[in-house]
């Protein structure tokens, strides 16, 4: 198989994945603005939807490695774990697969969506993250230190996995990983720490004629792209000189 072919399968399995986390994600936002009076939906089971978005979407990534964000293929490569080569194809694929989830779940509420915001003037967040603190830094903080700790428990858990031969632990953990961000942090700004799932889907909104007037607002875009991808390699860093040192000295 070329290098051509085996980088487009891998390319089709991170779109794929993302795209199903966005599918349980935004969906799960969805059934809480249209229906979560009738259905007592929480901010809980949000972050349980996303969890689950993160479990499907991993086990549909495998082929590729399942980063299903740039922030992810970013840190592994700085680390040294991926090459650079394909952070930006991985990165452009993971993008267009959270557009594809986004388009997805608006054609399924799309006649609720119609009788509930006519207009799309009000409802954008279902697909995209919103500050609860105006201004740039609030956001941009909360999501250097959610990524952060996204790849420090993704990288502990992918050497745990290995070290005991549990593969079947990564996919389950990482999403309990993901809900307990989701959970502890994500309030302040949506919790992204991932900027395909929040571009994709805000760019899948604007092409959709949504008019919120703050949707893309720069100062919003950029948060959950540029915060991610610091807190990332970020993370992934204080792993490897902490944590992952210390079980490389137990390993020798």
């Amino acid at each position: 198989m070329s290098n051509e072919s085996s980088l487009g399968r891998e390319m089709l399995s991170e779109f794929m994945g993302t795209m199903v986390l966005i599918l349980f994600g935004a969906g799960c936002v969805a059934m809480k603005v249209f229906f979560g009076d009738a259905l007592t939906v929480t901010w809980n089971t949000i972050t349980l939807g996303w969890s689950m978005g993160v479990l499907f979407g991993v086990l549909a990534s495998l082929r590729s490695g399942a980063h299903i964000n740039p922030a992810v293929s970013l840190a592994l490569a700085v680390t040294g774990r991926f090459p650079w080569k394909k952070v930006l194809p991985y990165s452009l694929a993971q993008t267009a697969g959270g557009f594809a989830g986004a388009a997805l779940v608006f054609t399924d509420f799309h006649a609720k969506w119609l009788m509930f915001d006519p207009q799309l003037v009000k409802t954008a967040g279902i697909f995209c993250t919103f500050p609860a603190v105006p201004g740039f830094m609030p956001g941009f903080i909360d999501q250097i230190i959610g990524t952060a700790i996204l790849l420090f428990g993704v990288l502990a858990i992918g050497d745990f996995a290995a070290k005991n031969k549990n593969g079947w632990l990564g996919p389950i953990a990482v999403a309990m990983l993901v809900m307990g961000i989701g959970m502890s942090f994500g309030a302040m700004n949506g919790y992204a720490i991932n900027p395909a799932r929040d571009f994709g889907p805000r760019f899948f909104a604007l092409v959709a004629g949504f008019t919120q007037p703050n949707l893309m607002d720069v100062s919003i875009v950029l948060v959950p792209i540029v915060g991610p991808l610091i807190g990332g390699p970020l993370g992934a860093l204080i792993y490897d000189k902490t944590t992952g040192s210390l079980n490389k000295d137990l390993e020798a």
